[in-house]
C-alpha cells in the first residue's frame, strides 16, 4: 500500500515536468521565443538546473546548459589577480600586447622561501635580453597612454595609435627622428582614421619640446611609408565639439550643420580650413537663433584668429543669402 502511494507521487512528479522532444523551439515574427508544445511565449531559465522550460505548459526547451560566468566572489584587486584564470584582451597601448609574462615579481617572490635569489637574477636577466625594439615600445607605448590621457581619446584611439606606432617602429621610421614626434605623429594620424578631432596645436600642447611643423611632418612621413589613406576633415567634425564648448543648444548645432551641407553643396567650404568654416557657421548659427556668442569667444574655443571667422563669415552670409535675415534679427533685438 505505502509503495504504490510513493509511485503514484513519483509519477505525478514526473508528469508536471515533460520530457525533452526532438523537436526545436520555434521562434515568432518579433523574434521571441514561443514553446512549440502549447505556442506560449512565457520562456523561463532556471539557472541551477541549466534548463529553459515553458512556464504555461512545462515543457522543456533546453537542458544542461552551461554557465560561462565566474563561479567565484572576489572583494579586492588582489583576490581578483589570484582567482582569474584568464588575463586581459591584448592591446597595442602595451609593450608586450599584454600577454608577456615578468620573471621575479615583488608579489610571486616574497611568497617563495627557497631560492629567491635565483628567481631576483632571473628578472634581472629578463630586463637585460630585451631587443632595441622592445625597449622603444616600453619607453613610446607610456608616453602614448600619457598623452591620450591628456588629450582625453577614446580606447579605440589610443588602440590604432598604439598600432600605427607599432608598425613603424618594425619599419624602422623612428630611426633618425625623435620617439615623442612618431608618438605624435601616430596619435594625430589614429584621430584622423577613427574621427575623433584634434588638431595639431592640441597635441603640440601635450609634447612642449614638439612644434606644429614637426609633428605634421612626420605625421605626413607615416602615413606616406605606411600606406594609410586618410580622407580630408570635414567641418562637421568640428561642430559638436566646439558648440559643447560654447555651451549652445541642441537648435543651434542643428542649424550650424544646415549651413555647413548648404554650404557643401554650394562648394563654398573647398580649399578653406575645417575648423575656420566650423567656427563661423556656429557664429552665424548662434545669431539667428539668438544665442550670440562674440567672434573672440569662437575663435578661442576653434583655435582661430579673429580675422580668419570674419572672412569665412561674410563668404557664408553672401553666398547663403542669409544677410537680409541676419540684418533683420539684428533690428528686432535693438528694437
Amino acid at each position: 500500500m505505502v509503495n504504490s502511494m510513493a509511485r503514484s507521487k513519483k509519477g505525478k512528479k514526473k508528469s508536471k515536468r515533460k520530457k525533452r522532444k526532438k523537436t526545436s523551439a520555434r521562434s515568432s515574427s518579433e523574434g521571441r521565443i514561443r514553446c512549440p508544445e502549447c505556442g506560449s511565449t512565457r520562456i523561463i531559465e532556471d539557472v541551477h538546473r541549466g534548463e529553459v522550460l515553458c512556464a504555461n505548459c512545462g515543457y522543456i526547451l533546453e537542458e544542461g546548459r552551461i554557465d560561462f560566468s565566474q563561479e567565484w566572489r572576489e572583494f579586492d584587486q588582489r583576490q581578483a589577480a589570484e582567482k582569474r584564470r584568464t588575463g586581459a584582451p591584448t592591446s597595442y597601448t602595451k609593450p608586450d600586447l599584454g600577454i608577456g609574462t615578468k620573471v621575479g615579481k615583488t608579489s610571486d617572490i616574497e611568497k617563495i622561501r627557497k631560492r629567491r635569489g635565483v628567481y631576483r637574477r632571473i628578472g634581472k636577466w629578463q630586463s637585460r635580453i630585451y631587443t632595441a625594439l622592445e625597449r622603444n615600445l616600453k619607453l613610446s607605448t607610456a608616453e602614448l597612454r600619457r598623452a591620450a590621457s591628456i588629450l582625453a581619446l577614446p580606447q579605440s584611439v589610443e588602440e590604432e595609435a598604439g598600432k600605427i606606432y607599432r608598425n613603424a617602429a618594425r619599419k624602422g621610421l623612428v630611426r633618425g627622428r625623435s620617439m615623442e614626434s612618431v608618438v605624435a605623429g601616430a596619435i594625430y594620424a589614429a584621430c584622423r582614421i577613427c574621427g575623433v578631432p584634434r588638431t595639431l596645436e592640441e597635441i603640440g600642447k601635450v609634447f612642449p619640446n614638439l612644434d606644429k611643423k614637426e609633428i605634421g611632418k612626420t605625421y605626413r612621413f607615416i602615413c606616406r611609408e605606411l600606406n594609410i589613406r586618410i580622407l580630408p576633415t570635414s567641418p562637421l567634425d568640428y561642430v559638436n565639439r566646439f558648440a559643447t564648448e560654447l555651451r549652445l543648444s541642441q537648435r543651434t548645432i542643428t542649424r550650424a550643420i544646415k549651413i555647413l551641407n548648404q554650404a557643401a553643396k554650394k562648394e563654398i567650404t573647398s580649399g578653406k580650413g575645417p575648423m575656420g568654416v566650423a567656427a563661423a557657421a556656429l557664429y552665424i548659427a548662434s545669431l539667428l537663433c539668438g544665442e550670440k556668442k562674440t567672434q573672440r569667444e569662437v575663435a578661442d574655443v576653434a583655435g582661430v584668429t579673429e580675422v580668419t571667422i570674419r572672412n569665412r563669415y561674410k563668404e557664408l552670409i553672401e553666398k547663403l543669402n542669409l544677410e537680409e535675415e541676419i540684418e533683420r534679427l539684428k533690428e528686432k533685438a535693438g528694437g
